[in-house]
This record gives structure tokens, C-alpha cells and sequence, in this order.
């Protein structure tokens, strides 16, 4: 087997692997399969942490979660998968901040893990064992990469940051005074 041929292997493995695990957390929050909540489950665990409006929050990550992963896993579309799957990750990440780096603490590893494996699928793209190379990369050209990465960064610091400034809001608002009047 020549190293390309292990390439397009390893990349097969790794869009698999990735895609299909994020596929799956994706359904957890869309139909509550896997011992997911669901998108009502989901909705309200979302505000609480502040994305909001909750079931719209559960709904976009979930899309970008299973839409992006089962593209990812055939390696169809693949700038956009790893676009969302990326955004996505981000999203979650910003949850898990506070606990530290480590996934055993509640920290952010995992989640950034997979958005960065998303991203670097993105930007390698499919392999020869995908529909985007069956398909003649339609939906995979050079352009897309750069194009897919930066609307979905743009739309992920915007959500993010809007999270942020709740959380921080809630934050304040639920401190005791200084001085009683």
C-alpha cells in the first residue's frame, strides 16, 4: 500500500470516527436517542448555561452536531462539515472553560478535540474514499475551505460572545451587594 493509499485510509478513519461520534451526540440533543434529552431536554439544559433561546440553541447545535458529523463520516461537503462540527465544538467548549482544560475535571478537551479535528478535516479535505471525490469535489473546492471557516467563525463568535455577556450579566446580578442601604 503506498503512503497515499494509508492517507486516504487515515482519513476515512478519522471522518468515521469523528463524524460518527458527533452524529450520535447530535441526536442526543435533536431526538433524545442515546440516552439524549431531546431537543426540550436539551432547550432548557442550553439556557441554562446561557444560550438562548434555549430550543433554538439546542436545535442549531444539534443540526451542526449530526448534519456535520454524518457529512464528515461519508466525506460529503466536506469544508462545510468541518466548518460546522468546528463551530459547533466551539460552542461547547465555551461551557466547560471555567472547569479547566481536562474532560475528567468538566473542562473543555474533548470539545476542542473534535472541533479541531473538524477544522483539520476542512482544511485537508475528504481522501479518495469519499462521495466529495466520487462526486468530483462539487462541493469540496479550494475556495469553500477559507469561505465555510470564516462565516462559521464569524457566526460562532457572535453566539459565543452573546453567551459571554449573559452569563457575565447573570453573574452580576446574582451577587450580594457591597453595602446594605
Amino acid at each position: 500500500m503506498s503512503c497515499y493509499d494509508r492517507r486516504d485510509l487515515g482519513l476515512l478513519l478519522l471522518r468515521l470516527g469523528t463524524g460518527g461520534v458527533l452524529a450520535a451526540h447530535g441526536a442526543q440533543k435533536l431526538f433524545g436517542w442515546f440516552g439524549g434529552h431531546g431537543l426540550e431536554g436539551t432547550g432548557q439544559f442550553m439556557e441554562s448555561v446561557g444560550y438562548s433561546p434555549g430550543k433554538a440553541s439546542a436545535t442549531a447545535s444539534g443540526l451542526a452536531e449530526a448534519g456535520g458529523g454524518l457529512l464528515l463520516a461519508l466525506g460529503l461537503a466536506t469544508p462545510a462539515a468541518g466548518a460546522a462540527t468546528a463551530g459547533a465544538m466551539t460552542g461547547a467548549a465555551a461551557v466547560h472553560v471555567p472547569n479547566g482544560f481536562f474532560a475528567q475535571e468538566g473542562g473543555y478537551e474533548y470539545a476542542v478535540s473534535l472541533g479541531l479535528v473538524g477544522a483539520g478535516l476542512a482544511v485537508t479535505g475528504p481522501g479518495r474514499l469519499s462521495l466529495d471525490h466520487a462526486l468530483g469535489h462539487a462541493l469540496d473546492r479550494d475556495w469553500m475551505v477559507p469561505a465555510a471557516l470564516g462565516v462559521t467563525a464569524a457566526v460562532t463568535a457572535v453566539v459565543v460572545g452573546a453567551r459571554n455577556r449573559r452569563v457575565r450579566a447573570q453573574a452580576t446580578d446574582e451577587q450580594d451587594p457591597l453595602f446594605e442601604e
